[in-house]
């Protein structure tokens, strides 16, 4: 059966609102930090190497196995597994940046990308450089839903375990509390670069956009005309806990919350990731001048 290829596009709209009333201002940049402090604590770093992880449909990767049935040679093998671990860890991210921190070529590793593409590990992001409204928006890889059962298997199981556990235990006053803490923890650190931007809302959400894709969400912001007020909508085309947002839906509530927080403005969530939709989307109005909240 011939792949296709699924793309996302970040900034992205709702079905329901018209492409031409809205410009995008901030998209995620290349560069990014370390994953033990990116997302919800460090979540994309949580998953192990790739080595000897049974793929979908019965592939078997990091065992020198490629899509076509054929052996690769053990050093393409690893490569392709380095390859799949840099997306996990630093996504999205672009080829060229794989391929500056691998030491191979970017012809090489966008041989390695297509393979991953084509066994659905890996997906492509549209997304634009900070500052840009024109021009062709740059491809950047980030883990499919198929790649991160594939390699975050155990993180996965364990952390439901883990929040069911709570749950048993302590309640919904104990998953929330935890929940809460984490979605803190993310405020903490979003709360410099949103406090830089001054008291102009629509800066605010620009530099919030902005923070999220250094944290590894693939943040975005985008203008819509909407009548009498203008508004901003808060993107999100990656989330590194969608699973289990999918079932404790607290995380995107707490989120939520946290970004009215940072803004100093009530927010109201569009589309989530964990439940089905294209990106998570937050309606910000920009209407009015910042309350500062001090993040707890």
């Amino acid at each position: 059966m011939q792949h296709v290829q699924s793309e996302t596009v970040v900034p992205s709209l709702p079905a329901d609102r018209p492409a031409s009333s809205a410009r995008p201002d901030t998209a995620a940049p290349v560069t990014t930090p370390s994953s033990a402090t990116r997302g919800f604590s460090g979540t994309q770093g949580f998953a192990g190497s790739p080595h000897g992880r049974r793929g979908p449909a019965g592939s078997t990767h990091g065992t020198g196995t490629a899509s076509t049935g054929t052996t690769l040679p053990e050093t393409e093998s690893r490569t392709r597994d380095r390859v799949l671990q840099m997306v996990l860890e630093l996504g999205p991210v672009s080829a060229a940046d794989l391929a500056k921190r691998l030491g191979h070529t970017p012809t090489a590793v966008r041989r390695h990308l297509d393979g991953l593409l084509s066994d659905d590990l890996i997906e492509v992001k549209l997304v634009r450089s900070p500052g840009t409204r024109a021009g062709r928006p740059a491809r950047q890889f980030v883990l499919s839903r198929a790649g991160q059962a594939t390699l975050g298997d155990d993180y996965l199981g364990i952390a439901r375990i883990a929040m069911r556990e709570l749950d048993r235990i302590g309640g919904e006053a104990a998953v929330d509390r935890f929940i809460g803490d984490r979605v803190d923890d993310l405020g903490r650190r979003l709360a410099p670069a949103v406090d830089a931007a001054g008291d102009d809302i629509a800066d605010r959400v620009r530099a919030l956009g902005a923070a999220l894709a250094d944290e590894g969400f693939a943040g975005s912001s985008t203008t819509v005309n909407a009548g009498p007020m203008t508004v901003m909508q808060l993107c999100q085309g990656h989330c590194p806990v969608q699973e289990l947002a999918a079932e404790f839906p607290r995380f995107c509530e707490a989120e939520t919350e946290m970004f009215a927080g940072l803004l100093g403005v009530d927010v109201r969530r569009l589309s989530t990731l964990a439940a089905g939709g294209h990106i998570c989307n937050t309606h910000v109005p920009t209407g009015r001048a910042a309350v500062r909240v001090a993040p707890r």
